[in-house]
């Protein structure tokens, strides 16, 4: 089910995997420019902090360790959409939902070939991947029709798409209604400490006890991990995203989609288009420019030039807390009632509800329905 809290539209299960070698590609060009550039201007401590996860990220670099990682995000994603249709049967909430499948579109027949090779990890796992035509795109997305730009796709049909800021916001008065109390604007400090337990988290409007704590503060989690004795692998990647009114425009995309050469990904959301890319280390900043989403923009006019109205979209910068694997951080910590529920990167809203089952489960005492391979903290 695709989502958007930070970035690109994430998603569900199998376009998952089939998203996170576009990721490995993002992140290796992103160090690659920045790294030997002014634009990674970082504290000391935070270079530091760099230059550990990307050492991490270049040892996931091997076909074994890319088929581990892929087979667990695989388990992990088609898990979590299972719990999210619970989810939304039980609290009907809205998010302008929708269905119909994902398309990975590539413009050579070189790329397509390398893709269909690589998503039989996929196949082999459950996942549906349909591997089309340029006819075969038009009937899946008439919006494509006579584009004459792609040589094939692929396709994962059981995918699907809905807006994460939308439901969040929805969820959350839904949560209000059962009696969830959220405190906004408070900034966590760190932990009190009574021996193996937390005693008190401390915040800048006091202190707040509870019985249990779990961890999922996305790229600030290792911060107030590290007193702990925990080094998280969970560092920031920026990425950007625009959301453009269809204002009466004919010829929108049907379904979501990302196209392979500019590694621009889109998704419909009732009566807006939403378009993410672009992986950059630039510590913790949000700011953008213009500039940051000219490719977003000339690709979007390029695709669907009736699509949007492109010249009211509004633009947003965030942070994917990533792992050098890409699989999150599940489970205990070195403190009893600490647990880890972190790392998720950009496929944040694709994986939480699994992994909020998972970590509800640990907690409970119960043996989660996924494995945890290497998604537990290692110190």
């Amino acid at each position: 089910f695709h989502a958007s809290p930070f970035v690109w539209p994430e998603s569900s299960n199998c376009s998952a995997a089939i998203a996170a070698a576009s990721a490995a590609r993002w992140v290796t060009a992103s160090a690659r420019e920045s790294s030997f550039s002014s634009n990674l201007s970082l504290p000391i401590e935070e270079l530091a902090r760099f230059w550990r996860w990307m050492w991490k990220f270049w040892q996931e670099c091997t076909n074994e360790r890319l088929a581990r990682n892929s087979i667990a995000k695989v388990k992990l994603c088609n898990y979590s959409l299972d719990v999210f249709h619970q989810t939304v049967a039980r609290t009907q909430v809205k998010y302008d939902g929708r269905k119909g499948g994902l398309l990975y579109l590539y413009r050579n027949e070189e790329a397509l070939a390398a893709a269909v090779t690589k998503s039989k990890i996929l196949s082999d796992h459950g996942c549906v991947i349909n591997v089309l035509d340029p006819g075969g795109i038009a009937k899946v997305d008439p919006a494509l029709a006579g584009s004459n730009i792609f040589a094939g796709a692929l396709y994962a049909p059981n995918d699907e798409s809905g807006d994460c800021r939308l439901f969040s916001r929805n969820m959350g008065e839904w949560l209000k209604g059962q009696g969830v109390t959220f405190k906004f604007n408070t900034e966590i400090k760190g932990f009190e400490t009574a021996g193996d337990r937390i005693s008190a988290v401390v915040t800048d409007k006091g202190a707040e006890n509870a019985d249990v704590i779990v961890l999922c503060l996305g790229v600030y989690s290792p911060h107030l991990a590290e007193p702990l004795g925990h080094d998280l692998p969970v560092y920031p990647v920026k990425g950007y995203a625009m959301t453009a009114p269809v204002a009466g425009r004919n010829n929108p995309p049907r379904i979501g989609g990302m196209d392979e050469s500019s590694l621009v990904a889109y998704a419909p959301y009732g009566d807006r288009i939403r378009v993410t890319g672009t992986a950059e280390f630039s510590g913790y900043g949000r700011a953008h420019r213009p500039q940051d989403f000219a490719t977003m923009l000339n690709t979007m006019k390029t695709l669907f030039p009736d699509g949007a109205d492109w010249s009211k979209a509004t633009y947003w910068a965030g942070l994917r807390p990533m792992t050098p694997s890409g699989v999150p951080i599940i489970g205990p910590s070195r403190m009893k009632n600490l647990w880890f529920n972190t790392g998720q990167g950009h496929m944040g809203w694709t994986m939480s509800h699994g992994a909020a089952r998972i970590t509800a489960d640990l907690i409970a005492g119960k043996a989660p329905k996924v494995p945890l391979d290497a998604m537990t903290a290692s110190s």
